[in-house]
């Protein structure tokens, strides 16, 4: 099944409200159009017409402008006054400075989160964190990344710092095209596994630099692997 097939079911049935995992129409456009960029099926430079991205995927232009106005703020489209959007590629420097600031204010959450989560809390972190143990086995990088996404979240819940959490869970949805594209690497999957022990084991006790020290150097992973699989494509 193409990337294209699997986003017009979507469009067809609608997204239940009790579904709290199923994404809105333009955050599935948004990932397809965001995977071909980093793929390289769309290059630098290429234009993306709404009109015929709305004929390809058979909706409204609607969606198709927030799902750019979203690949814009992660730096893969560039939007440009009377000339519409075209596909960008962050530089290797605004890159860097993306994933250090992510890996700071992650860091800062796990910190907290290890003086601050309620018991329930933990448990909580501790069972999507054996969800994506199971996930592994599977080899699904998708499904592995929605569950990831909720293991980070469930950290910056435990800060019980709401305004660190928002703007946390904002740059991480900027770097979000380059965090997915990572799990593609031979092996990443249990790799970022065993990243997330050191930090919950070190959340679970409380040891707020433990758990600081552990998610900086995951999030600096992540970039890495990124890295390394921009090379592939």
């Amino acid at each position: 099944m193409t990337l294209d097939e699997r986003v017009r079911p979507v469009i067809a049935r609608g997204a239940p409200a009790a579904d709290r995992r199923r994404r809105t129409l333009a955050e599935e456009l948004r990932l397809q159009l965001a995977d071909e960029i980093v793929r390289g099926l769309l290059t630098p430079g290429s234009a993306l017409d709404e009109t015929d991205l709305a004929r390809r995927f058979g909706v409204s232009r609607t969606p198709v402008r927030e799902a750019i106005r979203q690949l814009a703020a992660s730096g893969l489209v560039e939007v440009r006054a009377h000339r519409g959007a075209v596909v960008a590629r962050p530089s290797e420097e605004r890159l860097l400075g993306m994933f250090e600031a992510m890996a700071e204010l992650e860091a800062l959450c796990a910190g907290l989160a290890a003086e601050r989560m309620s018991p329930a809390e933990r448990r909580a972190l501790e069972a999507v964190h054996e969800e994506l143990r199971a996930l592994i086995q599977g080899g699904d990088p998708q499904r592995y990344h929605e569950v990831n996404e909720a293991f980070h979240a469930a950290i910056y819940a435990g800060t019980h710092n709401a305004y660190l959490a928002e703007m946390t869970h904002a740059t991480r949805s900027r770097v979000r095209p380059f965090r997915r594209a990572q799990f593609r690497n031979l092996g990443r999957l249990a790799k970022s596994h065993g990243e997330h022990d050191r930090v919950v084991l070190a959340i679970q006790r409380g040891d707020r630099p433990g758990a600081a020290g552990a998610m900086r150097l995951h999030i600096m992973k992540v970039r890495e692997e990124y890295e390394a699989y921009a090379e592939t494509v």
